[in-house]
This record gives structure tokens, C-alpha cells and sequence, in this order.
């Protein structure tokens, strides 16, 4: 997608996005079905929409690592360094997370996963209009879209846009979380191959 289609593209959703609609955008990875993950309508949207089982909590993009704070969530200084060293990238990272404030997200488990992509575009957007949850465009169960027109089956026009950037294929991000030593503990290989990954314990 050219640089400036994007920008248009920008203009046209993020008003949307920000009054808490719902669309499907690329994301780092593959076609997502996206929402503000800071407004709890907007959230159980897309819950109702992919049929997702409401106990499963979903990966919540984020344009920086200072938004983090935001969901109540303090980072160590060797946290910070690691995830320094991590982040942008094909990454989810999962942090306890116990407010009630963030239960419609947490689900009851108590954790949420985030992600800061490394695709430039996607964060632009996320500055524009926070932290959005995007979990792959489809039903629960389905096989991910890899086009827009994929997903336009699975939703039709219960989404308020699409954003088409041809045929995305990609591995799921690389799932994670920090272990009671402070290291990184993989939970899913993905996108990005671990032997790559720096302090992973």
C-alpha cells in the first residue's frame, strides 16, 4: 500500500475507530478484526461478532511501550530493557493484569497480552486512536482471512469498513510471557523465530 493511500486510509477510519466502531484493517500479521480496546462496548462487539468464546481474552495492539501504564500495568527496569530489546516486533507478551477496571478484558483470567508491531503504518494509526484489540479477522474456529474479501464472508456488513492490502500470510505473532526468574518464557512459536529473540529463558 503506498504511504499516501495510508494517510487518506487514516483520515477515513480513525474517526470511526475513536466513537468505537469496528473494522478490519492489516495488522503486522494477518487481516484483524479491530475495535478500541478501551471501550467496553466496542469490545464485546467484537466478541459477538467472531463468536468468540467470552472467557478467552484477546492480544490488545499498542503504538508504544509506555502504554502499558494505561491498563495499570508497571514495568521493572529489567523489563524494560528486555522488552526494550524485543518490542516492535511479531511478539505478544502476556502481563498480569488484576484490575477490575479491565475485567470486560481480562475475562476473569487475570492477564492480558499485548503486542507493539513493528509495521510503521499500523502504529501511526494506533497513536491516532489507542490501543485497539485485534484478533484475526474470521469466526472462532474458522480459518484467519488472508484478504479483505475473505473476511467481508465472514462478517459481511456487520463491520463498519475494510481496509484492503491484497493477500497478507503470516504466522501468528510469537506468544510470551515473563517467568517468576524475570526472564521470557515461550508459550507459542510464531512469526518470529526464538533463536532470534534476545534473554528468553
Amino acid at each position: 500500500m503506498e504511504k499516501e493511500d495510508w494517510t487518506q486510509i487514516q483520515k477515513d477510519i480513525a474517526p470511526i475507530l475513536k466513537l468505537g466502531g469496528v473494522g478490519v484493517i492489516p495488522t503486522d500479521t494477518l487481516y484483524g478484526i479491530v475495535g478500541s480496546a478501551l471501550d467496553k462496548k466496542t469490545v464485546e462487539r467484537v466478541y459477538q461478532l467472531r463468536k468468540r468464546e467470552l472467557s478467552k481474552p484477546m492480544i490488545i495492539l499498542i503504538p508504544s511501550l509506555s502504554d502499558l501504564k494505561k491498563f495499570g500495568i508497571i514495568l521493572s527496569s529489567s523489563q524494560k530493557k528486555i522488552l526494550g530489546e524485543v518490542w516492535p516486533a511479531k511478539v505478544s507478551v502476556i502481563f498480569e493484569c488484576k484490575l477490575k477496571k479491565w475485567e470486560y478484558l481480562h475475562r476473569g483470567q487475570k492477564t492480558l497480552a499485548f503486542r507493539f508491531p513493528a509495521d510503521e503504518e499500523l502504529v501511526s494509526l494506533l497513536k491516532k486512536v489507542g490501543p485497539l484489540v485485534a484478533p484475526s479477522a474470521n469466526l472462532s474456529g474458522k480459518k484467519p482471512a488472508e484478504t479483505y474479501l475473505e473476511a467481508k464472508k465472514y462478517f459481511g456488513e456487520d463491520v463498519d469498513f475494510y481496509v484492503d492490502c491484497g493477500k497478507l500470510k503470516s504466522k501468528p505473532s510469537t506468544l510470551v510471557e515473563f517467568g517468576k526468574d524475570g526472564k521470557l518464557k515461550i508459550l507459542r512459536e510464531g512469526a518470529v523465530r526464538i533463536a532470534k529473540m534476545p534473554k528468553i529463558g
